[in-house]
Parts: structure tokens; C-alpha cells; sequence
């Protein structure tokens, strides 16, 4: 009896912790989370990040150099309550005019926070005009969309929620659908205290920001490598690294660690999709003639997680896209076209085996394990988007997630 009783009391604390894990929804309802997310702590009431790259000289605040080099300026300093508000905020679909169309719709966490798709669907369920970018590490950036045209998370989200071919909302009508809700009235008085019963814009922005800056990709086999463990790639990696970082290939002198992105607009000459019309890219916002079909360099950390690649889409492979650098500076634009192309494209002709080795390098910068909790439920009763496939949660942000 005594053994059957001390088997009962053993078990209880695994069962709780199981309902837990599975993210079970409190009597109460939603409750925000007290925790800071994964490679981040708290410090005095807000989260800070921490990694091997904080507290490292950075070239000129941008982030540019070496395996050691440190990260460009970044956002931190949330509370941990208003990142989890983000999060709910980021997978419901009541941020779009007509219920169907949330910020999570373009941007996957299975996905590399990118749609698979060549180009995004809007929420009329046309196409867009490009390819939706990765959100990894969008805090540590200071161009933000392809064409570099908002400087903050906070200007950036402003497009695609007021967008009329994405998200198709209006500042008042998503301001009156979130206060027409009790649940979020509730969540943003706890996020934001001594605010008001009344929800504000700009609350919703700081959420967004907050979760958003929240999505960092630092711990790759690369970022191993870099810290001193040298057995964490393989020798095809390393081959590949070397050709990346070589004077012949010159990846890293746009791609530059440990962002591996420069953030500059490069007009390199990416061809369109065939029947497509030419993108003009960075000179629509800047009117800039040399800017003609520039864009902005893309980080590569989890490139592998989100193909197609380049502003349209134009390709579906890793090993397609490095193949395009080897074939000619300008090889791809149209011949009414006169752009200036940046001065690092050239003919570097690299062999296959080299195409190869960068390939397997580029899959070394994959780094998911801080990818947060998708919900299986949201505030305003509407269905998460996208919806998470059963036993595919990772570790929540919340001891009890919806």
C-alpha cells in the first residue's frame, strides 16, 4: 500500500508538468508570461540579450568583421509581458480588415519566418509584388523590406497592416476591433500598467516590435565554430567557409558575419521571374538612378529554411542562387536596362565542387532553437494563423500556453 501510495505521489508532479508542457489554458484565460524568452534575461523588469557576440567591438556600430566580431546596434529592453503580448498580437488574424490574414501568414516559424512562396499572398488571396524576407534577427536591422524603406520595426509593420493588398486594415478599425475585445483590453492593462483601460496604437506597434526583436538566430554550427569549437563543422563546411570568405568569392564582403548581412543596398543585377515586369527596387523610395534595382543585402542565417530566394523568388535552390554570382557580372540584365551594379559583382567562376562546398557552408548558419511557441489558441477567438501541426510546439514563453 505504501509503495502503491509513493507511486501516486511520484507521478503527480510529472503529470502537472505534462499538462503544462501541453499548453493547457487557465480557468482565467490567457495569462502573459513572466519568463524572458530563450537568450535573453532579466534585468531590473525588462529582458536583455545575451550571447557570445554582446559586449564585442563592432565595426562602426554596424556589425561588420570577423568570426568574433560583435553585433550591429539591437533592440532589447522589453518586459517579458509585452514580448508575449507580441506574440498573440503576431499569429492573429483580427489585425487584418477581413479575419484572415495575420502577420504569421507571410512569415512561418517552420518556414525560416518566411512563406515558402515566391510570392506572398495578400489578403485577397492575390499575389504580392515579392518575396517575403526572413523576420530572424530583424532587431539587430536597420533597413527593414527589400527596398530598405523603413528604418524600425515600428515604420515597418505600418505597411503591411495598412497595406490594401496585404493586410487591408485602418489605424481606427484595428483599434476598435482590439478594444472591442475584453480578453486584450485585459492582456494590454497588464502589458502596459497604469496606460489606461483603452487600447492604443502605439501599444500595438511596441508589442510587435517587442516579439519580433525577440527572434534571435546566433547559435549555429557556424557560431560554434566561431566561439572556438572547431569540430562543429565538417570539412566540407570549412571548405566552404574559406571559399565564402575568399578574395575570390567575396561573399563575406557584403554577407558579413555575425549578421551576415551589411544592410546596404546592392543593385547586383537579380534577374525577374519570366513575365515579369522589372523591379526598380531601392529608387522608388529613394529616387536615386543608381539605386535602379538595388536592394538590400540579406542576412543569411537560416537561409536554408527559406527558399525561394531573392526578392522575387527567382530561385528555388541554394545552389541555383550561388551558381547566378558565377555567371558574369550582368549576365542577367534585361538589355533596355542600364544599371550600376555594385562593384563587388564580377566573374569570380567558381567550379561546381566550390558551388557545393558554399552550399554546405550556408546550411551551418541554420539556427532554430530559439524559435518560440505558436498558440494554439489567440485572444480574439479567431484561428492562429498559420495553424501548428499537432506535437510541433516548441518550448512556450508561458508556463501555461494557450
Amino acid at each position: 500500500m505504501r509503495r502503491k501510495r509513493l507511486t501516486i505521489l511520484l507521478l503527480l508532479p510529472a503529470m502537472a508538468f505534462a499538462h503544462a508542457k501541453a499548453g493547457s489554458v487557465p480557468a482565467a484565460g490567457f495569462t502573459l508570461s513572466p519568463y524572458c524568452p530563450p537568450g535573453f534575461t532579466l534585468e531590473k523588469g525588462v529582458c536583455r540579450m545575451h550571447n557570445q557576440y554582446t559586449g564585442k567591438a563592432s565595426l562602426q556600430n554596424a556589425g561588420v568583421g570577423g568570426p568574433r566580431s560583435g553585433l550591429p546596434v539591437y533592440r532589447d529592453g522589453f518586459t517579458p509581458q509585452v514580448i508575449d503580448l507580441g506574440r498573440y498580437l503576431f499569429f492573429d488574424p483580427l489585425l487584418s480588415k477581413n479575419g484572415t490574414l495575420a502577420c504569421a501568414s507571410c512569415h512561418q516559424p517552420d518556414k525560416g519566418f518566411s512563406d515558402g512562396r515566391t510570392r506572398s499572398l495578400g489578403g485577397d488571396g492575390k499575389e504580392l509584388p515579392r518575396n517575403a524576407p526572413s523576420l530572424w534577427n530583424t532587431g539587430l536591422q536597420h533597413r527593414l523590406f527589400w527596398d530598405g524603406r523603413a528604418g524600425s520595426l515600428e515604420q515597418q509593420m505600418l505597411g503591411p497592416l495598412y497595406d490594401p493588398k496585404e493586410m487591408a486594415n485602418t489605424p481606427a478599425n484595428l483599434r476598435n476591433s482590439l478594444n472591442a475585445q475584453s480578453e486584450y483590453r485585459r492582456l494590454f492593462a497588464e502589458a502596459f500598467p497604469g496606460s489606461g483601460k483603452d487600447i492604443r496604437l502605439e501599444q500595438v506597434y511596441t508589442a510587435l516590435a517587442a516579439f519580433q526583436s525577440s527572434l534571435v538566430s546566433l547559435n549555429s554550427r557556424y557560431d560554434l565554430y566561431a566561439g572556438g569549437f572547431h569540430d562543429a563543422l565538417s570539412t566540407n563546411e570549412i571548405e566552404g567557409m574559406n571559399v565564402f570568405r575568399s578574395f575570390v568569392a567575396r561573399c563575406a564582403e557584403c554577407h558579413t558575419p555575425p549578421l551576415f548581412s551589411n544592410q546596404q543596398i546592392a543593385v547586383i543585377g537579380m534577374p525577374q521571374p519570366e513575365g515579369r515586369a522589372f523591379d526598380a527596387g531601392a529608387q522608388a523610395v529613394s529616387g536615386e538612378a543608381s539605386q535602379r534595382g538595388g536592394f538590400k543585402v540579406p542576412s543569411l542565417r537560416n537561409v536554408a529554411k527559406t527558399a525561394p530566394y531573392s526578392h522575387s523568388g527567382r530561385f528555388g535552390n541554394l545552389h541555383d542562387t550561388v551558381e547566378f554570382y558565377t555567371l558574369g557580372r550582368g549576365h542577367a540584365v534585361p538589355k533596355q536596362e542600364k544599371l550600376t551594379l555594385h562593384w563587388h559583382i564580377w566573374e569570380p567562376r567558381l567550379s561546381s565542387h566550390e558551388i557545393n562546398r558554399l552550399v554546405d557552408f550556408l546550411g551551418a548558419l541554420t539556427d532554430e532553437s530559439f524559435k518560440p511557441a505558436v498558440p494554439r489558441k489567440v485572444p480574439s477567438g479567431l484561428k492562429p494563423m498559420p495553424l501548428p501541426a499537432i506535437g510541433n510546439f516548441n518550448k512556450p514563453l508561458t508556463k501555461e500556453t494557450p
